[in-house]
């Protein structure tokens, strides 16, 4: 595990880190701020879940299961609380080519602000409980750039990054409500075999 102490880093300095880091990778955005931060992007091989709190890592799973390609889940600490059982599922198949990076901002960004219980909680000890075999604990944009590009270089196997960050100071992107279905089917077209 690395650990690195800089400047605060702000989620939405983390998805542009992230996005820069894995241009080309399936990408599955939590519901929320997160989502709505990943959305400003709108590229083809992002999917931005609008709802279902706590799935995102399930559904990055099954894409990587299904894909047998790298695929990165932008997680949020609030989210992951609500369904740590994808920890386990994730973790069964010690070849699943993905990595889950949690942004934890130790609140529920998106409803108000209320203290999510994540602090009370050692989310890479749960991640390494479950059979996760390669963890980060990044605090700064060159910590987690290094741990992106390093894990997508790496042979696969299911990858934990937790990373800290402060809450932005600017409001979030708007809502993610237009084309849903277009977002959709451009994402499964985004995943069929090429050739």
């Amino acid at each position: 595990m690395t650990t690195t102490m800089t400047l605060p880093l702000t989620k939405s300095e983390a998805v542009a880190v992230a996005l820069e880091a894995a241009p080309d990778v399936p990408t599955v955005f939590t519901t929320g701020y997160i989502a709505r931060i990943g959305a400003a992007a709108d590229r083809r091989n992002h999917f931005y879940m609008t709802g279902s709190m706590g799935l995102a890592l399930s559904l990055g799973t099954g894409i990587a299961l299904r894909s047998r390609r790298t695929t990165l889940v932008v997680d949020g600490d609030g989210s992951l609380l609500m369904n740590p059982v994808g920890l386990v599922a994730a973790a069964e198949d010690p070849d699943l080519p993905l990595i889950q990076l949690v942004l934890d901002d130790g609140v529920y960004a998106s409803t108000g602000g209320q203290r999510a219980p994540g602090s009370l909680v050692d989310l890479p000890g749960w991640a390494r409980a479950c059979g996760f075999a390669r963890i980060h604990a990044v605090d700064s944009a060159q910590a987690l750039a290094e741990a992106l590009r390093g894990e997508l270089l790496n042979p696969p196997a299911p990858v934990f990054i937790h990373c800290t960050v402060t809450a932005d100071t600017t409001p979030p992107p708007p809502r993610v409500t237009d084309h849903l279905e277009g977002i959709t089917a451009r994402f499964s077209d985004f995943l069929q075999p090429q050739g």
